[in-house]
């Protein structure tokens, strides 16, 4: 057979009895003749605690103690699914970022993976074992810990599938699979049976949080099959995550997400000279702020200025107003206006590529409903308009229903859902 990497999240590792179900669903894989290697989160709640307790300490906690700190959530869950493993009579072992070689940048809090030592996995496979490895932590090169952010534990596994040359890589949560919108919103939406690696990212970067872009991406870059599926129903094959060139695309869209986590920002009248955009976002990424929707008016020919309108995550809005500020005077600026009372609802599939009309289809649709649209922005697989907040679950079911997307049946809500909305 193969290697195949399992991940499992902090909801299917909550209490004891889950992880002994967890070490049923490793032992499942492993008795289909695989080698494993799981990835697992820290339990249930436990990242939320340890950042409480800190800042019972600190307002502003040094982000190398914070990873010290955040990384033992994950190390609790390795030793104990591992323990759960070796009750049911097989080999297994765990291992932190460290013991692996999981090395990263030199950032903490965010970093990024550069290098997986894959020796002594492939040493403790050839041996029979199954692995257990702490998922969202890595190392430096000299030694440091550090964290990989949001979606950490994604990353982590999709890279050793990667590194190991996996025959795929499962990720394991509370529902069974990806579904075309949120079905607490829509009762009807479908579960995708699969969906290229280009319309995952484009949902996940839109609201879906079932899987974190960074890991798709990675899993697209190094063509590793993904599986979303249920820890709860075994029986339930999830949905695939391929390439687009080996899909036969059968609808327009695929699925519809919204962002309420956005806020709108215009920096307004600035000067209409070269340069000028390019160093408003210099500042901005310096400070590692990512920008997501960008719109430059048309030059006001009377006084020969600007504005421009970019949204960013609504965590970064304080360190993004202190940079403009600053820019606004740099560059003669006259006002900086903020819009919270947004969201962000795109519609997503590969098979919008050269179909015309699907732009005016949605604009159309919104606007029988009432909604207005504030900003827009497209990709060759998605078109995204920014609405106000409260429009937002109204523009969901309206875009659902208008490209068709609903299933003859209920879908059944248990667990945490993607979260769409």
């Amino acid at each position: 057979m193969g290697i195949v990497v399992q991940k499992f999240g902090g909801t299917s590792l909550a209490d004891t009895d889950k992880i002994k179900n967890v070490a049923k669903a490793v032992i499942k894989e492993k008795n289909n003749g695989n080698d494993v290697v799981v990835i697992v989160s820290a339990m249930g709640h436990t990242t939320d605690y340890l950042v409480k307790l800190s800042s019972e300490i600190s307002k502003n906690p040094n982000k190398r103690e914070m990873d010290m700190l955040l990384s033992t959530g994950e190390q609790v869950s390795i030793a104990l699914l591992t323990m759960a493993i070796q009750e049911e009579g097989y080999e297994a072992i765990s291992l932190n970022a460290s013991q692996v070689g999981i090395i990263t940048e030199k950032v903490h809090s965010t970093a990024r993976i550069i290098d997986i030592k894959t020796d002594k996995l492939n040493k403790i496979l050839n041996e029979g074992k199954i692995i257990v490895v702490a998922g969202f932590q890595g190392v430096t090169e000299d030694g440091e810990i550090t964290t990989l952010g949001r979606g950490g534990s994604d990353t982590s596994a999709v890279a050793i599938a990667a590194s190991l040359k996996a025959q795929r890589c499962d990720i394991y949560t509370d529902v069974e699979g990806v579904y075309t919108t949120d079905p607490r919103i829509v009762p009807n939406a479908s579960r995708l049976e699969i969906v290229s690696y280009e319309e995952m990212l484009e949902l996940a970067r839109t609201g879906a949080n079932v899987l974190h872009p960074r890991a798709v991406e990675t899993a697209k870059v190094y063509n590793v099959p993904l599986r979303v599926r249920s820890t709860f129903k075994l029986e339930n094959l999830g949905t695939y995550i391929i390439g687009v060139n080996e899909m036969e695309i059968s609808k327009n869209v695929t699925g519809v997400a919204a962002d309420t986590t956005q806020v709108r920002i215009v920096i307004c009248d600035v000067p209409d000279q070269p340069g000028n955009a390019g160093k408003v976002f210099e500042k901005l990424a310096q400070s590692n702020i990512s920008v997501d929707m960008i719109i430059q008016s048309y030059a006001r020919h009377n006084l020969n200025t600007n504005d421009i309108a970019f949204t960013v995550d609504e965590n970064d809005l304080k360190n993004t107003l202190e940079i403009l500020e600053n820019v606004k005077k740099e560059l003669n600026a006259s006002n900086i206006f903020v819009d919270d009372d947004i969201a962000k609802v795109s519609i997503v599939g590969a098979g919008m590529i050269d179909r015309p009309g699907i732009a005016s289809s949605m604009f159309n649709a919104l606007a029988k409903a009432n909604i207005n649209i504030k900003m827009i922005s497209t990709s060759e697989i998605k078109i995204s308009c920014l609405v106000n907040k409260n429009d937002a679950k109204k523009a969901i079911q309206v875009l659902h229903s208008t490209f068709e997307l609903g299933s003859d049946e209920i879908a059944e809500v248990k667990g945490d859902l993607p979260n769409f909305v």
